[in-house]
């Protein structure tokens, strides 16, 4: 069998084969309206880290913009926006790619007003729905198929999001588990479920926010189409 990492390195293959693909493989940013949106982007990436408004950095943020990219979904739904950092840049692979919708749920509503209006100031408010309420909740009445999660809220919530979303999730849908390195015990529930049913993979980043330098995502096959 080929070296796929090694292949990878000397640019002989994409990292689009690999689901649990180094995270040092980054794809390059869409061109088109992403001056526009990485405006935007730059802003709420500030007031994020001058306010403690805990995001997933830019570190992580071009894997999950990577996975919504390779993955081409037709509905997304994020458990946790804050005031949109995720959301922004899962939502301009979705109108790079002409097509998707992505449903994401705050519990804050002054934060999900704050995110409502960074999505019009992008240019993307016609590709996402910001619902307010508990994920826990809301997450199940979404109607699939779902083709791609992003679970970035309270530890204790990502099993309970999860498994209200189940059902929905299309074959070959995507899951990605913000956090998986600092709040693991939290959510060990949740871990301990899609690293029995599914295929997933573990993912580790340096970053660099003020509230941690080094994390992990949980990249989760649903099964295969």
């Amino acid at each position: 069998m080929p070296n796929f990492r090694a292949l990878v390195a000397a640019g002989l293959v994409g990292p689009a084969l690999i689901i649990g693909a180094c995270p040092a493989v980054r794809a390059a940013v869409p061109e088109g309206p992403d001056r526009q949106v990485q405006a935007v982007i730059d802003e709420v990436d500030r007031i994020c880290r001058e306010k403690a408004v805990y995001m997933i950095g830019p570190e992580k943020a071009r894997r999950l913009a990577e996975l919504v990219r390779q993955k081409q979904p037709a509905l997304v739904v994020e458990c946790g926006t804050a005031i949109g950092y995720s959301g922004l840049w899962m939502a301009r692979e979705l109108k790079a790619a002409g097509r998707g919708k992505l449903i994401t749920i705050e519990i804050d509503a002054d934060r999900a007003k704050q995110a409502r209006a960074n999505f019009e100031k992008a240019g993307l408010a016609e590709f996402v729905e910001v619902r307010i309420g508990d994920a826990r909740q809301l997450a199940s009445n979404v109607q699939g198929p779902i083709d791609f999660v992003f679970i970035d809220c309270d530890y204790a919530n990502y099993r309970p999001c999860f498994v209200g979303m189940e059902p929905q999730l299309a074959p070959g849908a995507v899951v990605v588990a913000d956090n998986v390195g600092m709040g693991a015990t939290g959510m060990a529930d949740y871990l301990k479920h899609v690293r029995s049913n599914y295929r997933s993979t573990t993912e580790w980043f340096d970053i660099e926010l003020p509230w941690g330098k080094r994390d992990a995502m949980e990249v989760t096959l649903i099964k295969d189409p």
